[in-house]
């Protein structure tokens, strides 16, 4: 096996759309011109559903005698007084008292569903929230509540249920609106998605969240043309988001427009100036672009805000061994082996590295030990492939 067969070129790298963790998002969106690993967390917050807020116990009218209303005010008292100082276990078992005094106040299931929530306790939460709304049917604060505690647990059905009835309670409730359409995209309903968010730029023409949140639901469905013309429209009225010029950057590379998209994301970081992973992204572009020192540049200044980012170390390292320096590629591969002890494509690209040095005996011992790892992982192609590296080299 000669040098030159080693590193896979860009052309072999993948196109993945963007996405938040709450919505799951896995489509994939090849373009013709390049493909490029876009990571998942750069729109983290878009789509995320905002936790509910805490609602004020008030005590009912009756059946509660007056020495039991005193008891009940008190202990609403101190449980608010220990939600405040951040003493949730304390605050629980407060509210879980005062449930007993009033079995009919709705505000104080309310109120342990949020303390539940807020120490993730998500099966509690969303089982005090059920209470909440047994006893007030009508309230879209518990019921879009319920939907969070529920997309929290993964039963979408009964999150998209709960949400639907927030945004009928209360049409103007935008946090409903926008965590319906999050759950609805995690199941990759994207036309619903599309509906929810246009019915949200119905009620709300300036919404730019809105109009970002449907550009990205036209990204999973391919079509690239709306996706641009939303995601400019969402600049246009909020234009110091920084996710949306993502969404925009990603859109571009889609159509082929790698200039366009690499101006998209550099907006993004000027906007985000410390997030690492636009810089990552930037270089990634930028190699798309054959622009391979401005891409270590932008990979530099990634690691210069998370020394840890395993994926910035791995692209420098891959284009100094394309550039042929390979003493710099072999300080680079040693360095990952420490990060990522069982990735063996590392310890086989070290390998790699350490053969254009002409050191064979070195090579020899990573190749073997890439082999095994890729055994043990059960990736048989790949242990074969070295294999016969190996067999070459010896």
């Amino acid at each position: 096996m000669t040098v030159s067969q080693q590193i896979p070129s860009l052309s072999n790298w993948r196109l993945t759309s963007f996405s938040t963790d709450l919505i799951g998002l896995t489509t994939r969106l090849p373009i013709s011109v390049c493909r490029i690993s876009l990571s998942a967390s750069l729109l983290l917050f878009v789509a995320f559903p905002i936790a509910p807020q805490r609602v004020q116990a008030q005590t009912a009218p009756a059946p509660v005698s007056q020495k039991q209303s005193a008891d009940l005010d008190e202990l609403l008292r101190e449980g608010r007084k220990l939600v405040g100082s951040g003493d949730m276990a304390g605050a629980l078992a407060i509210y879980q008292r005062a449930a007993e005094l009033d079995s009919k106040n709705a505000r104080i299931f309310s109120g342990i569903g949020y303390i539940q929530a807020q120490q993730k306790n998500f099966r509690e939460a969303a089982e005090a929230y059920q209470k909440a709304v047994g006893l007030e049917p009508n309230n879209g604060d518990f019921q879009y509540a319920l939907g969070f505690s529920l997309a929290q647990l993964g039963e979408n059905d009964a999150a998209i249920s709960a949400y639907q009835r927030a945004t009928q309670i209360d049409r103007k409730n935008m946090n409903a609106y926008f965590a319906l359409g999050a759950v609805l995209s995690r199941q990759e309903k994207y036309d619903d998605a599309i509906a929810i968010y246009q019915q949200v730029v119905t009620l709300d023409p300036k919404n730019a969240k809105a109009r970002e949140l449907l550009g990205i639901m036209f990204l999973q469905k391919k079509q690239f043309p709306e996706a641009l013309k939303v995601l400019q429209q969402a600049i246009s009225l909020s234009p110091n988001r920084s996710s949306t010029y993502v969404s925009l950057g990603v859109a571009w590379i889609h159509q082929g427009n790698i200039q366009a998209g690499l101006h998209s994301f550099e907006q993004a970081a000027k906007l985000d100036p410390r997030n690492p992973k636009l810089h990552l992204q930037i270089g990634k572009i930028l190699q798309i672009a054959e622009d391979s020192q401005d891409a270590l540049v932008a990979y530099r200044q990634a690691l210069s805000l998370d020394p840890k980012l395993v994926e910035a170390r791995v692209a420098i390292a891959d284009i100094q061994f394309a550039q042929k320096d390979y003493l710099n590629a072999i300080v680079a591969y040693r360095q990952l082996v420490e990060l990522a002890p069982q990735d063996p494509d590392i310890y086989y690209k070290l390998g790699l590295a350490l053969q254009g040095r002409g050191r064979s005996d070195e090579a020899i011992s990573a190749w073997e030990q890439a082999r095994d790892l890729y055994r043990r992982q059960g990736k048989t192609k790949e242990a074969k492939k070295v294999e016969a590296a190996l067999h070459e080299l010896q």
